[in-house]
């Protein structure tokens, strides 16, 4: 079992930054990848930024050179810096690991104003 606790969510007007973390707990062995979702009401999960066991990430088009995925070299924290940010960023952002199994955290909210 995997636990993950999000943390780092707010509001913030157009054009700033935010850092939200990912700290996983339980057996963090089994994870191979470690990701950022966000959902607006109304609208699917999106995938926006992941990081496999390798190192390598990935991001969805909409935030490439503006956010920017990390992890602790112990492998148990995940980040998302995220700079330049628009109104549209605006959702609930969920930390997600998978192993096994798909693993999920509470959600964070972020809020940016125009």
């Amino acid at each position: 079992q995997v636990h993950l606790v999000e943390s780092g969510g707010g509001l913030v007007q157009a054009g700033g930054s935010l850092r939200l973390s990912c700290a996983a707990s339980g057996s963090i062995f089994r994870i191979n990848a470690m990701g950022w979702y966000r959902q607006v009401p109304g609208k699917q999960r999106e995938l926006v930024a992941t990081i496999t066991r390798g190192g390598s990430t990935d991001y969805t088009d909409s935030v490439r050179g503006r956010f920017t995925i990390s992890r602790t070299n112990a492998k148990n924290t995940v980040y998302l810096q995220m700079n330049s940010l628009k109104p549209e960023d605006t959702a609930v952002y969920y930390c997600h690991a998978r192993g096994v199994n798909d693993y999920w955290g509470q959600g964070t909210q972020v809020t940016v104003s125009s």
